[in-house]
């Protein structure tokens, strides 16, 4: 099958949803499907460097979101491309640039579209003038004009799904959540205990992920600075970078603790596995996930995590030994004091093996294709009345190219 995945978002940019695409497109070729990406252009790539199926159009940086790219040109040649690759099936993964692009190259090839949903805007609708332009509420409206017509809809978990159905998106729609890519046997590790000069037995709390002031990464340093008060060897580890960091960083400055927590600012993607490894638990205290992606790193690199309560999450969690949820600062302090002091058993390694089977990327790619599978067997060409966006559609293009969070 030869598969398009169009996105605002790739490597050589850092994010769970780039992470997640070249997951899927990785796996997709392990079972031996052609697979090319359609992105944006990236000031850390060259202008003409060639990359092997990856097709990157110009953009320019997306006010409120900068680690997203708007494309702005290149419809014509991203049919042309598409015709000559003979594409299949168009995957969308994103509700901006590329992923109109997407619906317009699947509508002048006449094959169909499917999107996945990554992002719970709701929860970032403050980025846009502090909320002032949208609400929740008006994200609902707009999710929808996108994916009308769409021939299938992925959601990486229940809550996505049900978000979705909240808003009225009526495509066929399937639950997969998003799988990871295991480092393969016998690949090198960095000793990053070494790196940050801590013990081989120092207790490390390990916070990794975009630092955004939704992440609630605050709340996560102020449990620890209590868990100081009875292990107080233990360092925290905050690995990542974002808009929130200045304000993170004051904020352990208050405390006194810099000597005790570490930023270590971007990580790159082949090391995050060894971070994990670094660390005796992995903590978020974020309330905005849909995908779990870090949850399943952790579990992937055999480390158990301590998280705030979550559809998803809830039923991910079923044993000690991937992890323990929360629903205050309380637990969260408990549950992090009890990784620390809990040793890592060859059960709970085993229980975790057992586990990743359900979630790594070959499952993930799987049963991707299975719905790719259903929706190209039920649809057909002759469905598609004119090459041309509905009403609704329409909507949905005009408020991207104003402002997709501005207020009617």
């Amino acid at each position: 099958m030869n598969i398009g995945l169009f996105t605002d978002t790739y490597f050589p940019q850092v994010s769970g949803v780039a992470t997640s695409i070249k997951t899927l497109k990785e796996a997709l070729e392990g079972q031996g499907h052609e697979v090319y990406i359609f992105t944006s252009t990236d000031p850390k790539v060259p202008k003409n460097k060639f990359e092997s199926h990856i097709y990157r159009f110009s953009s320019l940086p997306y006010l409120g979101f900068k680690d997203r790219r708007l494309a702005f040109r290149g419809l014509i040649q991203a049919v042309e491309i598409a015709k000559s690759v003979q594409l299949d099936i168009v995957h969308t993964q994103t509700e901006f640039s590329l992923g109109l692009m997407g619906k317009f190259v699947a509508r002048q090839l006449k094959i169909p579209a499917v999107h996945t949903y990554h992002t719970m805007y709701e929860d970032y609708t403050h980025y846009f003038a502090k909320g002032m332009l949208i609400g929740p509420h008006g994200v609902g409206r707009i999710m929808k004009g996108y994916m009308a017509s769409m021939a299938g809809v992925i959601a990486p978990s229940n809550l996505v799904q049900d978000t979705l159905r909240r808003y009225g998106v009526t495509a066929p729609m399937r639950v997969i959540p998003t799988g990871v890519c295991l480092p393969e046997h016998g690949t090198k590790q960095t000793n990053l205990r070494e790196k940050y000069h801590f013990s081989e037995l120092q207790p490390i709390v390990l916070s990794l992920g975009r630092l955004a002031f939704e992440k609630n990464i605050s709340v996560t340093i102020s449990v620890f600075s209590e868990v100081l008060q009875t292990i107080p060897e233990a360092r925290l580890v905050i690995a990542g970078d974002g808009p929130a960091r200045k304000s993170l960083e004051e904020q352990v400055e208050e405390l006194a603790l810099e000597d005790k927590i570490i930023f270590t600012g971007m990580v790159n993607h082949d090391d995050i596995f060894d971070y994990y490894k670094m660390a005796n638990v992995f903590v978020s205290s974020s309330d905005t996930e849909t995908q779990g992606l870090t949850f399943i790193e952790a579990m992937a690199a055999d480390r158990p995590f301590v998280a705030i309560h979550s559809p998803y999450l809830d039923n991910l969690v079923d044993n000690e030994a991937i992890g323990t949820l929360v629903s205050d600062y309380d637990e969260l302090l408990a549950g992090i004091t009890k990784y620390l002091k809990r040793p890592n058993t060859e059960e709970d390694i085993a229980y975790r093996h057992k586990k990743m089977k359900d979630v790594d990327a070959n499952t993930f790619a799987t049963r991707v294709l299975a719905f790719y599978d259903d929706i190209l067997a039920s649809y057909h060409a002759s469905d598609v009345e004119n090459e041309y966006p509905n009403d609704e559609e329409v909507g949905y293009m005009k408020r991207i190219l104003r402002n997709p969070f501005r207020r009617n």
